[in-house]
C-alpha cells in the first residue's frame, strides 16, 4: 500500500516493485509472499515493513532449526575466522571429514556399515541426476521407474534415457502413494496395495510389458510437492522385497523427509527399509546449499571427476551441516517432531470434522498437508466408483458419515469434491494477513503445506494452528455457509 500523500512509500514496496521489474517471471514465493524480510530468528521473520511472521515456509524445508539458529551461526563464524578455504572442491579437509563422520552417526545401519558418499552440486535435482548416471552405471541398463507427483519429476529423465513414469490411462496420475480418492492405484487398504504392486511388478519384471530392464526404482517416502502424499510402512516394505528380488537398486529422496522432519532422522526408517540410494539435500545444509549421494560401496563405479561440479567443496554448508545433523541427534528432535506431531495432526482433523471445504489433513511428523477442496463441486469419479456430496455416496448410493477423503475399506472410498485451488490460495493469503507464512502443494496446488522448524515450541505451535483455523474460517464464510461441514 502507498504512503499518505506526501510521504515516502514504505521500502518494502520499492524492493517488491524493482523486483518484479527486474527478475524473470520464474518468480514463484514472491507472487503469493509479498514481503521483504530483513531478519529472521528461529520461526520468526521480520519484514522491511515491521511486521513479523510465524515462518512455516523454513526454506521449503532448508531450515531444520529455523532461522539463524545459534549453533550453525557459530560453526559458520569458525570457519570464517578460522582463515580455511571456502571452496575446497574435493579436497579432503578438516570440515569435510567432520560432516561426513556426523552424516554416518545419522544413516540407517543397515546403509551406515558399507556406504559411500558422492558430493554433488549444491542442489537436490544435482543429486537426482547423480543418482540416476550412479544405478545407470552400476547396473548397464537405462530405465528408471518413478512415480508422478514426485519433486522431481522433471530432473528423473534429465540424466540420459527418460523414466517410465508411473501412470494408469487416462485417469490422473498414478503416484507411489496417493490418495485413493485422487489416483486408481492407492495405498490405502490391502487390496489397493497389491494393485499398485503387482503393476510395479509387470513393469519390472514381465518381459511381455515391452518395457527394458530397470536401472533403478527413485521414490519419495513423503511426497512434498505432491500434496504431502504418503507411502505406507507396509507399501515400503513389499516395493523394497520386490526391487531385492529383481537386483533393482532401490534410490529414496529424502530432499524433503530428512534430518528429523518426519519424526525419524530419515523416513525410510519408520518402515525398516533400507534403500540402495539415499539422496540427502536442503536440511543437511543447515541453510546453506548442499546435496549428496548415500549409496551402497558395490554400486560404486564412478570414473574420477565423473560427476563433478565446481561447488561440491562447500565448506560453510559442510559446517553449519555438521551442526544442524549433530544438534537434531543430541537433542532429541526426530522424537520431538513426532510427539508434536502428532498432536497438531490431532487439532487439525477438528478443521476437518467443522469445515466441508477442508477434504484431507495428512502428513507425518512435522510435515503436514490440509487439503482444500469444492464441497459444492461436480460428481467426483475415483476409480469408476462415483464419489458424491459432503457426507459420502458411493455408487451403490449408500451413505456414511465418516471422515471423507479416506478409504474406509476396498470399495467404499469417501470424498467432498474437487480440488480447490482457489480456496487454498485464498487460506494462504488470509495466513498472511494473520502473521503466517504457509506454503501450497500439490499438482493443482491445493494442499496447504505446514513445514515449521523442530525447533518450534509448544506455544508457537498453537499460534500456527491457531491462524491457520482463523483463516480457513474466514475463507468458509467468504466461501458461503455450505462450506460448514455436516460431519460432526
Amino acid at each position: 500500500m502507498a504512503g499518505r500523500r506526501g510521504e515516502p512509500a514504505p521500502p518494502n514496496e520499492g524492493i517488491l516493485r524493482r523486483q518484479s521489474g527486474r527478475e524473470s517471471a520464474a518468480r514463484t514465493y514472491t507472487r503469493a509472499l509479498p514481503i521483504v524480510p530483513v531478519r529472521a530468528r528461529g520461526l520468526t521473520i521480520e519484514g522491511a515493513d515491521g511486521r513479523r511472521y510465524l515462518d512455516c515456509l523454513s526454506g521449503a524445508g532448508t531450515l531444520a532449526l529455523g532461522h539463524n539458529h545459534p549453533v550453525v551461526l557459530d560453526a559458520i563464524r569458525t570457519v570464517l575466522d578460522s582463515g580455511a578455504p571456502l571452496s575446497a572442491l574435493d579436497l579432503a579437509t578438516p570440515v569435510r571429514d567432520a560432516f561426513v563422520t556426523e552424516l554416518f552417526r545419522t544413516l540407517p545401519p543397515g546403509l551406515a556399515d558399507r556406504a559411500r558418499v558422492q558430493f554433488c552440486g549444491p542442489a537436490d535435482t544435482d543429486a537426482v541426476e547423480a543418482a540416476l548416471t550412479l544405478v545407470r552405471g552400476a547396473t548397464g541398463r537405462s530405465g528408471i521407474l518413478s512415480f508422478t507427483g514426485a519433486d522431481k519429476d522433471l530432473a528423473v529423465g534429465g540424466a540420459g534415457a527418460p523414466a517410465d513414469g508411473c501412470e494408469a490411462g487416462g485417469a490422473d496420475p498414478a503416484h507411489a502413494h496417493p490418495r485413493y480418492v485422487r489416483c486408481p492405484f492407492a495405498v490405502d487398504s490391502p487390496d489397493d496395495v497389491e494393485l499398485s504392486l503387482r503393476w510395479a511388478e509387470s513393469v519390472l519384471g514381465d518381459p511381455r510389458s515391452g518395457r527394458p530392464h530397470h536401472a533403478g526404482v527413485i521414490l519419495e517416502p513423503v511426497q512434498g510437492d505432491g500434496e504431502v502424499s504418503l507411502a505406507s510402512d507396509d507399501w515400503l516394505r513389499r516395493m523394497r522385497k520386490l526391487t531385492e528380488e529383481r537386483s533393482v537398486p532401490l534410490i529414496a529422496d529424502e530432499s524433503h523427509t530428512g534430518v528429523g522432519r518426519t519424526g525419524a532422522f530419515w523416513a525410510v526408517e519408520h518402515s525398516g527399509i533400507t534403500p540402495d540410494v539415499m539422496i540427502l539435500s536442503k536440511a543437511i545444509g543447515g541453510s546453506l546449499p548442499l546435496a549428496v549421494l548415500v549409496y551402497r560401496d558395490d554400486l560404486d563405479g564412478w570414473e574420477p571427476g565423473a560427476p563433478a561440479d565446481t561447488f561440491r567443496g562447500n565448506q560453510l554448508a559442510m559446517a553449519a551441516g555438521t551442526a544442524t545433523l549433530a544438534h537434531v541427534r543430541e537433542n532429541g528432535l526426530t522424537e520431538r517432531a513426532a510427539a508434536l506431531g502428532t498432536r497438531m495432526l490431532a487439532q487439525l482433523l477438528e478443521l476437518k470434522r467443522e469445515f466441508a471445504c477442508v477434504g484431507d489433513v495428512r502428513g507425518r511428523g512435522l510435515m503436514i498437508g490440509v487439503e482444500l477442496v469444492d464441497p459444492e463441486g461436480e460428481v467426483a469419479r475415483a476409480a469408476g466408483k462415483v464419489v458424491h456430496g459432503r457426507r459420502g455416496v458411493t455408487a451403490a448410493g449408500e451413505r456414511g458419515a465418516e471422515p471423507v477423503g479416506h478409504t474406509t475399506r476396498p470399495g467404499r472410498t469417501r470424498l467432498r469434491g474437487p480440488s480447490a485451488p482457489e480456496l487454498a490460495a485464498a487460506v494462504q493469503r488470509e495466513c498472511l494477513r494473520r502473521g503466517l507464512i504457509v506454503e501450497l502443494s500439490g499438482r493443482h496446488s491445493t494442499v496447504v503445506r505446514l513445514l515449521p522448524p523442530l525447533t518450534i515450541s509448544d506455544e508457537q505451535s498453537a499460534a500456527v494452528l491457531d491462524r491457520l483455523a482463523d483463516a480457513v474460517a474466514a475463507v468458509a464464510r467468504g466461501h458461503g455457509s455450505t462450506a460448514r461441514s455436516g460431519l460432526r
